[in-house]
């Protein structure tokens, strides 16, 4: 039997999708040159000293990624080359970050290999989640189900009743019940008579009014479905046949095709029914939605340009009421079968229905979250009770009361169509606040309006934000996935860190603080802080300089080289093992081992003072008779470089 809402969507139905791009943001540059005698930028001095031969995993990430996120690739990729050179085991971001350096050099080939590389390591091969949804969509939708309780209206009558819309606490919707009369007109496609809107008075116990028609001086002789209104009531978008001056018009093929209209409402009438631009004889256009901001006009459509049997469109609405040129909701909405019925909730969540997806049967309700750039989430199936083994189509839902209406022609129904009312009880989305704080890594202090990107694990842009005046920023994500944060600020290196977010709502906490670019130099400082130096490490009872410490006094003896007039005073301490005697020995033996260093690779002796403090100045509680494992004495071993004169 043919049923009412095959006319109205068996070849329109509307989703759209705009595909995120991942996008990579740059690291903003100082305001000017700084003085290169008050100043000290760690990139050039690391780059000074890998062009000596120097190796270090992690200069070549900094040396990389600095030039990245200034998108000079090519030098970027000459310092990526270097790192996987030296070791290929890194994590999935280098590979990516390095595959788009190859590309814009022009090694295409390298740069799929390294795309290859990411794609195992991070788990996100093209289509494979959308694989892996048809392949168990039965256990997804089961853990999606249960979220409703619904129950039937008394509004239904034994012919089609569908597509509820608010307007002023009323609830008004298509209905194709016997007016009554001698004289009727009769759809030849489904036996009934057409389509005409109801409305039925919400009451405080929410109780449904007997429905009454909605304006007798606007119906027509076809059908009208699926009213919109705009947050003020006083604009109402509607599908109607292509009817106009009581004439129904058809397409060359002499097929009457569905139109959106338009009426606004004069003096408690609805007129100026007027039908919009982009519609056509060609093609159906119908069932629309409204973003909350009344700016976003989506509908279902079979127009040029359709992936399916037909897919969600939007245009935009312009303040001087013209609208945008119609555009494709896209392939994460719309399916080669067929997309319809789209409603925009409060929290900003597309709904819509399809039979183009892995489903229960027939049309079955999704959702996907509309983000930022209008990029929309991964779609979910609702899942039973609202979705079941016949159509569900035409979900509302007030996302305050967290109630809602949706149609269906399941079994046990009054007619072809029924409107059934719902209570959500949870929500689809497992949702999380991610925040953090942002802060100076040597004093500590807040950094307020610092840029917070925030990706996906495919490295795909999210969202962006900037810290507030106490340094904090938040992001909504959901539970259980991975996400890439990105923070920028001037004069600062830039920080990623990947999170993922556990299975539960909650909070997650990701702060970071930032190492400062560009360096004071002045008197008092330590170049210990300032390079970011790992300390200057001993053996244990020994004073020879480590073969691995001489990468780190490279970067001190390049600093004394740049700053001529520098004077350093070396400093060192030992952990507390041994007595006191020996400690300070210890110290002085290591301080004047390190001088003597710097004095062979030509820094002048008048320029370095040495002094040994043993176990004086612990920097943590192992001290004698505490139990401390051996790291942890380790870096009380230590030397200081204290410029004394510039």
């Amino acid at each position: 039997m043919i049923k009412i809402k095959d006319l109205i969507y068996s070849v329109i139905l509307c989703a759209l999708t705009i595909q995120g791009f991942a996008q990579q943001n740059k690291i903003a540059t100082a305001d000017k040159l700084y003085d290169s005698y008050s100043f000290v930028d760690a990139i050039i001095i690391y780059e000074r000293i890998a062009e000596k031969g120097y190796k270090s995993e992690e200069m070549f990430q900094r040396l990389g990624n600095a030039y990245y996120f200034n998108a000079d690739f090519s030098k970027s990729a000459k310092w990526y080359t270097e790192l996987f050179t030296m070791n290929q085991n890194q994590n999935s971001e280098y590979y990516y970050r390095y595959s788009q350096c190859l590309k814009a050099i022009g090694n295409y080939s390298e740069a799929d290999l390294m795309l290859d590389q990411f794609n195992k390591k991070s788990g996100n091969e093209q289509r494979s989640k959308l694989y892996q949804s048809h392949r168990n969509y039965l256990e997804e939708i089961k853990s999606n189900s249960g979220r409703y309780t619904i129950k039937d209206i008394s509004i239904n009558s034994e012919f089609s009743d569908f597509g509820v819309s608010f307007w002023n606490n009323k609830l008004i919707f298509a209905s194709a019940r016997d007016k009554g009369g001698i004289s009727k007109r009769i759809s030849k496609w489904t036996n009934q008579s057409f389509l005409s809107f109801y409305v039925s008075q919400v009451n405080p116990d929410g109780n449904l009014s007997e429905p009454k028609e909605f304006w007798k001086q606007s119906s027509t002789k076809f059908d009208e479905s699926t009213p919109i209104f705009t947050q003020d009531g006083k604009t109402m978008y509607f599908t109607r046949n292509n009817f106009f001056k009581e004439k129904k018009e058809k397409n060359i093929k002499k097929i009457t095709k569905l139109k959106l209209y338009k009426a606004e409402l004069k003096n408690g009438i609805w007129a100026n029914i007027v039908e919009l631009p982009f519609n056509s004889n060609e093609y159906n256009v119908a069932h629309p939605a409204l973003s909350i901001d009344d700016r976003t006009l989506y509908f279902a459509s079979d127009m040029p340009g359709t992936m399916g049997q037909s897919d969600l469109f939007s245009v935009g609405i312009n303040d001087d009421g013209t609208y945008t040129t119609p555009k494709n909701l896209g392939k994460i909405i719309n399916t080669e079968g067929r997309e319809t019925f789209p409603f925009i909730s409060e929290d900003d969540e597309l709904y819509f229905a399809s039979d183009g997806r892995p489903g229960l049967g027939g049309l079955d309700i999704y959702v996907s979250k509309i983000e930022k750039g209008n990029n929309y989430s991964e779609v979910k199936n609702v899942g039973a009770p609202v979705n079941g083994p016949q159509d569900d189509f035409a979900f509302l839902i007030d996302s305050k009361s967290s109630n809602g209406f949706f149609s269906s022609n399941r079994f046990g129904g009054n007619g072809y169509d029924d409107i059934y009312k719902f209570t959500e009880i949870k929500k689809i989305y497992c949702e999380q606040i991610l925040s953090g704080i942002i802060t100076d890594q040597e004093t500590n202090g807040i950094l307020p309006e610092s840029k917070i990107s925030l990706f996906d694990e495919k490295f795909q842009l999210i969202n962006e934000t900037v810290s507030d005046l106490k340094g904090r920023y938040h992001f909504s994500v959901n539970c259980g996935n991975i996400y890439h944060v990105r923070v920028e600020k001037n004069n600062y290196e830039t920080k990623e860190s990947e999170i993922t977010i556990l299975k539960i709502a909650g909070e997650s906490d990701l702060s970071f603080d930032l190492d400062k670019r560009i360096k004071p130099i002045a008197i008092g400082v330590d170049l210990t802080k300032t390079l970011h130096l790992p300390f200057i490490y001993f053996d244990t009872n020994k004073y020879s300089i480590k073969k691995e410490s001489e990468f780190e006094l490279e970067k001190v003896l390049s600093v004394m080289k740049q700053y001529p007039k520098m004077k350093i005073d070396v400093r060192s301490h030992t952990d507390s093992r041994q007595t006191l005697k020996y400690n300070y020995l210890l110290s002085e033996r290591r301080a004047k081992s390190t001088v003597a260093w710097l004095i062979k690779n030509g820094i002048e002796s008048y320029r370095l003072t040495a002094k040994g403090y043993g176990e004086s100045q612990l920097i943590n509680n192992c001290s004698d008779k505490v139990s401390c494992t051996e790291q942890e004495h380790q870096v009380n071993r230590r030397c200081e470089f204290i410029i004394i004169e510039m």
